[in-house]
C-alpha cells in the first residue's frame, strides 16, 4: 500500500520469483514477525531466496515505496518503526480525505461497484475467520483504495493510497488482532450506507470508522511478542510460500496435449 499503484507496476514487471519473495516479505512484516527497526539485509537476503542481490534489492525497494520498509541510502533496509505521534496526523488526514470520496459516492456506486466490494468484504470476512492477520491488513487497506478507484479522480487516489500505506504497518504493530472483526463490521456500515445513497451517514460511518482504529492503536498492543531472528522467521516464511506455490501447481489441471 503503497503507492499501490507503484507497488501495481512493480508487480506487472517483476518475474515469479521476485513476485514470490515480495509476497513472503509483505506477508511476514504485515504479521508483525519482524521487530521494527531490523535491518534486512541484502547478502542474507540472497543467501535464504536463492537469488541474486540485485534481486533482491529490487523487492526491497518495492517494499520501501510501499511503506513496510524504511530504505535508508548508503545504510539499507530496515523494518518500518512507525509510532503514535505519526498515528494521529495520518489518521486526521484520512477522515478528511475519506469523508470526502464516500461523500462523493452516496448514492452513485453502480450495481457492480457496490458486488465488487461486497466481494472484497467478503474476502476480508474469509482471512478473518482464516486467522491470516497479514492477508486481513492488506485486504482492509484494498477496501479504501477500491472506494477510491470508484470515485474516478487519479490524484485523490494516490494521496488515499499514500496514506493507507502510511497506515498498515501502524495496525500491523499497535492494534490487537481481535480487532480486525471490529473492522469488517465497521466496512459493512459504509456500504451500507453507500447503497443507499445515505450521504450523511456514509460520512459519519468513515469517520467513525477511522477513529475505532485509531483508538485502537495502543502501547500495549505493541508489547512485543518473543520472536524468531529474522533469518530463521525469514527461512520459515520462504519454505511455506514454496510448498505453498508447489500445492497450487499441482492442482492445476494441465491442458491436454494436442494430437
Amino acid at each position: 500500500m503503497t503507492d499501490a499503484s507503484a507497488g501495481m507496476r512493480y508487480s506487472h514487471a517483476m518475474p515469479a520469483t521476485e513476485e514470490l519473495i515480495h509476497q513472503t516479505l509483505a506477508k511476514t512484516l504485515l504479521a508483525g514477525r519482524l521487530a521494527p527497526g531490523t535491518q534486512l539485509v541484502e547478502t542474507r537476503l540472497a543467501e535464504i531466496f536463492g537469488v541474486t542481490r540485485e534481486r533482491v534489492r529490487k523487492v526491497l525497494h518495492r517494499l520501501g515505496h510501499e511503506r513496510l520498509l524504511d530504505v535508508v541510502p548508503n545504510r539499507g533496509a530496515f523494518v518500518a518503526s512507525p509510532t503514535l505521534d505519526q498515528a494521529r496526523e495520518i489518521y486526521e488526514a484520512r477522515r478528511i480525505v475519506e469523508g470526502g470520496i464516500v461523500g462523493r459516492l452516496a448514492g452513485r456506486l453502480s450495481a457492480a461497484q457496490i458486488a465488487a466490494l461486497r466481494a472484497h468484504s467478503a474476502r476480508e470476512k474469509q482471512a478473518l475467520r482464516q486467522g491470516d492477520r497479514a492477508v486481513s491488513i492488506r485486504l482492509s487497506g484494498e477496501f479504501h483504495s477500491l472506494l477510491a478507484e470508484c470515485a474516478a479522480s487519479p490524484l485523490v487516489l494516490r494521496q488515499l493510497q499514500e496514506l493507507v500505506s502510511r497506515t498498515s504497518m501502524l495496525v500491523a504493530f499497535f492494534e490487537p488482532a481481535a480487532s480486525s472483526e471490529c473492522a469488517c463490521e465497521e466496512h459493512e456500515a459504509i456500504l451500507g450506507a453507500l447503497a443507499q445513497g445515505d450521504t450523511g451517514r456514509a460520512i459519519k460511518s468513515m469517520h467513525t470508522h477511522l477513529s475505532l482504529i485509531e483508538t485502537r492503536l495502543t502501547p500495549r498492543a505493541a508489547t512485543p511478542l518473543p520472536l524468531a531472528a529474522p533469518e530463521e522467521e525469514l527461512k520459515r516464511a520462504w519454505a511455506a510460500a514454496q510448498r505453498g506455490q508447489r500445492s497450487a501447481g499441482k492442482a492445476t489441471p494441465r491442458k491436454a496435449a494436442k494430437r
